[in-house]
């Protein structure tokens, strides 16, 4: 018998994943894509990341009143403790990516004359006390939280990259039945 995670970690999970593929991809995407388009799309994945951002909360929530269902008795001690810390890693990254673009969305210079939405259904909010830098200030803030958040992007690239081939590594070397354990 597979030991699955509960029904809301799976679903969790499965938002959160698409959400955070989607905007690994679209800033690689949105020059392609024409200028008339490049503007919709950040705006998509500024709403998406300030979604990750509340998903994570909440699974945050939900792993730490949740135990999880043990790992197969299979794994090896350094592939439990290597599980154990990509899966923090993930969690740690799922704030770090939304906090640095919000807080660089913030810092834009053209932040106060181009409000922010959430799928053009309502005004977010920027960061006040971003907002309210000195404009040389703002100015190295945006560039610094930019390029935080760039190399996170990279980072996390990598680390996906790690999660999923460690899943299939599982499922398809080991024999174990890893991807049934977080499918609905």
């Amino acid at each position: 018998m597979v030991k699955k995670y509960s029904g809301v970690a799976i679903a969790l999970h499965w938002i959160i994943a698409v959400g955070v593929f989607t905007n690994l991809v679209l800033p690689n995407i949105w020059e392609a894509m024409g200028d008339e388009n490049v503007r919709p799309l950040i705006n998509t994945h500024k709403s998406i990341g300030v979604t990750v951002l509340g998903l994570a909360v909440m699974r945050l929530l939900w792993r730490l009143t949740h135990t999880p269902p043990a790992l197969p008795a299979s794994y090896k001690p350094w592939e439990v403790k290597t599980s154990h810390a990509a899966h923090w890693a993930l969690y740690a990254f799922m704030f770090a990516m939304p906090l640095t673009g919000w807080i660089m969305d913030s810092a834009w210079k053209d932040a106060a004359t181009h409000p922010m939405s959430w799928f053009g259904l309502f005004e977010w909010p920027r960061i006040g006390m971003v907002m309210t830098l000195d404009p040389v200030t703002k100015e190295a803030w945006h560039g610094a939280f930019g390029a935080a958040h760039e190399i996170l992007g990279y980072a996390l690239w990598a680390l996906w990259a790690l999660h999923v081939g460690a899943a299939f590594k599982h499922q398809f070397m080991d024999g174990e039945k890893e991807i049934q354990r977080m499918m609905p």
